[in-house]
């Protein structure tokens, strides 16, 4: 199937992915992890673009961003986060050349039907992985700022999650249950196939409203249905 043109779209959340070049490592040591989430608090800001979640696998990245409505700041931000890491490691070890593939791949993602999905597959990378049993064990993801293991919290909390209930300690409680129950796989698949194929991670009613929005159709497939935004977990 080919590869639409990437969509990107003002205020609503994409999932995007980067991945070292030829699946090298980019994460070695914890002063990698520390430099790339310090670069991208500090780089989220200067390019107006809202950080929903998070996890850094030693080989790649998982985010899910909000651009405003310049929606170049998307780009901008991972062009800079992806520059700032090869400057470091090309430094560090002594070397030249790329870290990254040229290109990150990216889903515009449905607020209502999609977003919190996106949240769990993304701070669940690490436990498909095998690397942890759970997500509170992983340093790198989200996951720990967004139930409060983290003191410091820097993401932006999308609408669907704090409409899981009025207050956080109810939210937290009912995020931890709804992350921690199995993924159905056709969820899980539709979410993998619609990122690395740069398609839309949504249902046909979004799918229609993107194409209003751009003035052009949009190549899809069929998909499973998660749970709504504001479903109680």
């Amino acid at each position: 199937m080919p590869r639409m043109g990437r969509v990107l779209l003002p205020n609503y959340p994409h999932h995007v992915v980067q991945r070292g070049h030829n699946r090298q490592v980019v994460f070695a040591e914890e002063a990698d992890f520390r430099r790339y989430l310090d670069d991208l608090r500090e780089l989220k800001t200067l390019f107006d673009v809202r950080l929903h979640a998070y996890c850094l696998m030693t080989n790649h990245v998982h985010l899910l961003l909000s651009p405003g409505e310049a929606v170049v700041g998307m780009g901008q931000l991972m062009k800079a986060l992806a520059a700032r890491a090869t400057r470091y490691r090309n430094k560090l070890e002594g070397r030249s050349g790329t870290l990254w593939e040229s290109r990150y791949k990216s889903s515009p993602v449905q607020t209502e039907q999609y977003l919190l999905a996106c949240s769990r597959y993304i701070e669940l990378n690490p436990v498909r992985a095998c690397m942890v049993s759970t997500p509170d064990d992983y340093q790198w993801s989200s996951y720990r700022q967004r139930i409060g293991i983290e003191a410091v919290q820097w993401i932006d909390y999308d609408p669907c999650y704090l409409g899981l209930a009025h207050t956080e300690i109810e939210r937290r409680q009912l995020y931890r249950r709804y992350i921690l129950e199995a993924i159905p796989d056709k969820e899980l698949e539709l979410i993998r196939q619609a990122v690395q194929r740069g398609q839309l991670t949504g249902n046909d009613r979004f799918i229609d409203e993107v194409e209003s929005i751009l003035g052009r159709r949009v190549e899809f497939r069929a998909q499973g249905r998660p749970a709504k935004c504001g479903d109680k977990a």
